[in-house]
């Protein structure tokens, strides 16, 4: 696939924590929508968790709101809606949690995260609904965003061949 043409529309997603802001922000595109921020600034969400302090996202709002939408869209949630190509953000649990926890996080919900990404649940859902062919999985944990965004560039401009299931935190299941 190495040269291929820039694809229109990609996800970047992960478990909160793993650097997509961060990595999105480095990128030179104008066409970066930050999904959290669209969700929250146009009230696109039904509930608020409040034992995860966490809003509960209207995903047929939210599609209706961005429309057809080109670019990249970051957010958690991303792999939730019609992409060229899902890019997968991954970091290392421990690492997760301390990340999480330094944002002002509580542990129980820093924990949370981390056991998310230990069972590849983000990961899972974007293959499931956008199959292997069209996911890049990134590990994130010693790489600075720059890097990151690097990777992604290397996605969008088809200079990256997808890969699922190469990052393996099942280790921090069984401590």
């Amino acid at each position: 696939m190495t040269g291929g043409s820039p694809t229109e529309r990609i996800a970047v997603t992960g478990t909160p924590g793993t650097g997509k802001t961060a990595a999105t922000n480095q990128l030179d595109e104008t066409a970066v929508t930050h999904l959290n921020d669209v969700i929250r600034d146009h009230d696109l969400y039904t509930d608020r968790d409040a034992d995860r302090d966490s809003l509960v996202t209207d995903l047929d709002a939210v599609r209706d709101h961005i429309g057809e939408w080109t670019g990249v869209l970051e957010s958690h949630l991303a792999h939730h809606f019609e992409a060229d190509r899902v890019v997968v953000l991954r970091c290392e649990p421990t690492v997760l949690e301390d990340r999480l926890e330094s944002r002002g996080e509580s542990a129980a919900k820093a924990s949370e995260n981390a056991e998310s990404e230990a069972l590849d649940v983000v990961l899972s859902e974007a293959v499931d609904q956008h199959g292997e062919a069209a996911v890049y999985e990134i590990d994130t944990t010693e790489r600075e965003p720059s890097e990151v965004a690097d990777e992604i560039r290397a996605v969008r401009d088809g200079d990256r061949e997808p890969q699922a299931g190469i990052v393996d935190f099942t280790g921090y299941l069984v401590g």
